[in-house]
């Protein structure tokens, strides 16, 4: 008896882990972590530029014009998937500016060659500070940044295009 109940307590475990995720799976993104930086002001910061780009600074997020600000890397699937919805966005009229963390200027590149440059600036953030900086809790993660460089809001994952009419309307109301 002992013995068969070592062996199935294994068994049992995972399926107490499967359980758990799969009731997770439909949890809103409530329940995901939000950034503490919503409505405070961008951290100082100063990225070199990547893959051609100029570089990105805190103090081109207070221009006057609320941006969106989308942090990505070329080895991450869902930036990859949300490519055509960042585009969706520019050619909408929005401003984009990148922040590519944990990565290399060679693998920045060819991704944008594959999947589209919707950037006006990229940061190459190598060590990966501006997601302590943002608040971000992985990648990609979307920020509206309003005129005067405070962080409006937050989208978390990959933006589908049902959230494109979303982050427009966040951006209006950052004017």
């Amino acid at each position: 008896m002992n013995r068969r109940l070592i062996l199935l307590l294994p068994l049992l475990l995972f399926a107490g882990l499967l359980i758990f995720m799969a009731g997770n799976l439909g949890k809103p993104q409530e329940a995901v972590v939000r950034s503490h930086m919503v409505g405070k002001p961008v951290a100082d910061f100063a990225l070199e530029g990547v893959a051609g780009a100029p570089g990105l600074a805190a103090s081109d997020l207070a221009s006057g014009k609320p941006v969106l600000v989308n942090i990505f890397a070329s080895w991450c699937l869902p930036c990859a998937v949300e490519a055509p919805q960042l585009q969706a966005l520019k050619d909408k009229g929005a401003t984009l500016h990148g922040i590519a963390v944990r990565d290399t200027p060679e693998k920045v590149a060819a991704f944008l060659a594959r999947h589209g440059n919707p950037f006006q600036r990229i940061g190459n953030d190598d060590g990966g500070r501006m997601l302590i900086a943002f608040g971000a809790s992985g990648v990609p993660e979307t920020y509206v940044v309003d005129g005067e460089g405070i962080i409006r809001h937050q989208h978390l994952g990959e933006i589908r295009p049902e959230h494109v009419p979303e982050l427009l309307a966040e951006l209006e109301k950052a004017r």
